[in-house]
């Protein structure tokens, strides 16, 4: 990935290109073209080749693996792991922010909160009433079975051979929790002990099947919630394999069920089923369960459903739909050849094969609507608080109910208290999308809370519309989101606002999402890490994500805004000395500075000082957080725009123009002395401007500043002895006399006071002007570190 910053980089980088063609052409014309121009071009060229700053990307590159460092290394959120080390500035400059539910915002941890029965409803407070039933039927049946030396497994509850009557509330109870204590993909896992393997067999079944010692394995926190529940209450999944599973009741007996067939639960379905034999009857049923909207067309008609899940929604919990089908051995053996058939086929082998299912999925018994609540995370709505005061819109997109999204948009303040909410009423044709957008367009500051089936009718029809209005929300909640949706928002947002969009979440099905936004932040959670791997950073909490933003994202991005300008001032600075010198010499193009000195420069001699720019910071951390009103100004990217760039070029010209003009008029009898002046003066320079530039000093920046300088008055002896016996003519003579015959002349008075002189002229006037725009035009922060 490349951030904004580098593609702005880049623009000046094309931008001194340009420069550097056109000073080369001048410098010929003014020449007059004599001899063989086109040769002192190329001269001319390669002599103020240092306009391009070559050694900005390598500088860049190494600031950003110090901010990944320096991001991972901090103490107030742990875990963090940087996975890029290409964008580290995005951070300071995001405008939307998109984020997923479940084990986003929330806990992801599940609690079983409410089971109803359509007349009935029970909630923790009645968890006892539901646990008595369950021991007083299955007490019932045993005393039943007593008799029957067939089997210690209790047959299915008398009253489901019975004729259809109305079922008393003991067995819809009974049923229910069966049902959910069997439909699922959750296994059960022991922890080895004693050298007893975890993994028992059925002769070991008594032994090993503590309930301390186990614990629930499965791809969802929400089936293992709901296994929890059933063994709270009595019925206990023990041991499950691929062909089987084993249920232990309240009195300690094993019933065993065959596992005939299982379809998973997709993002696509919404829902998932299996279908069971009873051991000890020989009864074959088809249990379901799933979202809602899956499961409202496949039950038999009710009056109750629809508005129960409006209920639990608005409370925040999670709804999931119970159902199940008898079905006969002739019905199953039809089933199970038509499904291996279409399982076989070469051609829409997927559809043929949910034809068959769904050939199954018809009038089925409702059983319950189960409701499980998924609590908020620590921090989360001071956090999403100070996101929306710095100017970031947060678009909350989740797979979750519209009511349950609401619910939790409410709660963690993503909607603040005195924001309307605008519910965006399901749209199918071009007409309703038309009027509902009119709708929605004389509301004002309002939030938005819209389904995926609603969102893409609109952006079908009416995509521009659509995300001007959106865009100018404070919060904007997509409900019923599948995972391409996600990336598909995204990309819109990029493709029609043009800022940076930031996405995070937990699961796999955040992947998309977090790989199409310019910053992509995963979370650790519940559901593995693919989210976490496929991001740019990784945190662990949701929380992190203020100081992810607020501090290290501000600093990253006013550091390296700072250091690129810096390192083209470095270039600049000694191009246009390299053009005086030309200039005054009758445009001869003959290199001022010779080799030795070109490389010392960009390196031992100002890259410490230059490079601890990575270390400055205009804004305490704790300011930062404090006030995160500061972060809108970043947005707006003015630490490094076209208007900061030209005047940093017009501080090289002046500077270069100073240091040279000041060495020619200040030498004396010999020639060589303008070079040791203006190289020396040029040093000094830019160690200063460095001193300028800096907002908070650390101590690394001072040793930096005075090891630049040690380096450069040792280099003075170092190059005497080694370049002590060098005698060339021509330009090479300045080089070995500066280091050299000039050594005496370095350490006189006349000297110090000349380079002095230079050096004071070309730094003081910015200072000044530095100091003034300081007290007459204040940045913000100015007036909050006062």
């Amino acid at each position: 990935q490349v951030g904004l910053l580098d593609l702005e980089l880049n623009q000046l980088t094309k931008a001194l290109f340009l420069a550097l063609v056109a000073l080369s052409v001048v410098m010929v014309t003014l020449q007059g073209f004599v001899g063989p121009w086109y040769r002192n071009l190329f001269r001319f060229l390669l002599l103020f080749s240092y306009i391009i700053p070559i050694s900005l990307r390598v500088n860049l590159d190494m600031g950003k693996a110090a901010y990944g460092w320096m991001i991972m290394k901090d103490d107030n959120i742990p875990g963090t792991v940087v996975r890029t080390s290409t964008i580290p500035e995005e951070l300071g400059r995001l405008v939307y922010l998109l984020t997923d539910k479940t084990g986003t915002l929330t806990q992801n941890e599940m609690i079983f909160k409410r089971l109803h029965l359509g007349t009935v409803s029970y909630g923790t407070d009645t968890m006892d009433e539901i646990q008595s039933h369950i021991i007083n039927s299955y007490s019932q049946v045993h005393s039943q079975n007593s008799g029957n030396s067939t089997s210690s497994t209790p047959s299915r509850k008398p009253q489901s051979s019975a004729p259809k009557v109305r079922k008393s509330v003991s067995s819809r109870i009974h049923e229910a929790v069966k049902a959910i204590a069997l439909c699922h993909n959750v296994t059960p896992v022991y922890e080895s002990r004693a050298g007893v393997s975890g993994e028992t067999e059925y002769a070991e079944v008594d032994q090993d099947f503590s309930d301390e010692n186990r614990t629930y394995q499965a791809s969802s926190p929400d089936e293992v919630a709901l296994v929890q529940w059933t063994e709270s209450v009595g019925l206990t999944l023990v041991n499950r394999d691929l062909t089987s599973m084993q249920l232990k009741t309240p009195g300690g007996h094993i019933l065993t069920y065959y596992i005939l067939q299982i379809f998973p639960f997709t993002s696509e379905s919404k829902r998932m089923g299996i279908i069971v034999r009873d051991e000890s009857s020989g009864e074959i049923t088809f249990y379901m369960k799933g979202a809602d909207v899956a499961m409202s067309t496949i039950v038999q008609y009710n009056d109750w459903l629809e508005e129960e899940c409006g209920n639990m929604a608005r409370e925040g919990l999670r709804t999931l739909v119970v159902a199940k089908k008898s079905l006969t051995e002739e019905q199953y053996q039809d089933f199970e050849s038509r499904y291996n058939q279409a399982k076989l086929s070469i051609h829409d082998r997927n559809l043929k094969v949910a034809a068959v299912v769904e050939s199954l999925e018809r009038e089925m018994e409702l059983l319950c609507l189960t409701g499980v609540e998924d609590q908020l995370q620590a921090d989360v709505r001071p956090t999403l608080e100070m996101l929306r005061n710095a100017g970031i819109k947060i678009w909350m997109l989740t797979g979750d109910k519209l009511e349950t999204a609401t619910c939790i948009a409410k709660s963690s303040h993503l909607v603040s208290r005195n924001q309307d909410i605008h519910i965006f009423r399901p749209v199918a044709t071009r007409g309703e999308a038309h009027l509902e957008l009119n709708a929605f367009r004389r509301k004002h500051d309002c939030a938005l809370v819209i389904s995926g089936d609603s969102l893409e009718v609109c952006l079908k029809y009416y995509e521009h519309e659509f995300v001007e209005l959106a865009c100018q929300c404070p919060a904007v909640v997509c409900c019923r989101c599948s995972p391409t949706q996600k990336a598909h928002i995204v990309k819109l947002l990029q493709h029609h606002t043009g800022k940076r969009t930031c996405a995070i979440g937990d699961g796999g099905n955040d992947v998309s999402m977090i790989q199409a936004a310019d910053c992509g932040i995963g979370i650790e959670g519940k559901e593995g890490k693919q989210a976490s791997l496929a991001a740019d950073f990784s945190i662990t909490q949701f929380k992190h994500i203020g100081r992810l933003l607020m501090v290290h994202g501000r600093n990253s991005y006013k550091r390296s805004a700072a250091l690129g300008q810096f390192v083209m001032h470095r270039g600049l600075i000694i191009s246009t000395m390299q053009a005086v010198f030309s200039s005054v010499f009758y445009f001869a193009s003959v290199p001022l500075y010779q080799g030795f000195l070109m490389v010392g420069y960009a390196t031992i001699y100002t890259m410490f000082p230059v490079f601890s720019l990575v270390l400055d910071q205009d804004v305490k951390p704790e300011m930062a957080l404090l006030y995160p009103e500061l972060y809108k100004d970043l947005t707006k990217g003015r630490s490094l725009s076209f208007k900061t760039f030209l005047i940093w070029v017009l501080i090289s010209i002046y500077q270069g123009g100073i240091l040279m003009y000041g060495a020619l008029l200040l030498f004396e009898s010999e020639f060589v002395h303008v070079v040791a002046i203006s190289f020396t003066a040029l040093i000094l320079t830019e160690l200063l401007m460095v001193a300028l530039t800096i907002r908070t000093w650390h101590w690394l920046m001072v040793v930096a500043e005075f090891l630049s300088l040690g380096c450069y008055v040792a280099s003075l002896a170092f190059l005497n002895e080694y370049f002590g016996d060098f005698h060339v003519t021509g330009s090479h003579y300045l080089f070995s006399h500066f280091v050299s015959a000039d050594v005496a002349f370095i350490t006189t008075v006349t000297f110090l006071w000349k380079v002095s002189a230079i050096t004071v002229v070309s730094c003081l006037p910015l200072y000044i002007l530095k100091y003034l725009k300081r007290k007459f035009s204040p940045p913000s922060y100015s007036k909050l570190t006062s």
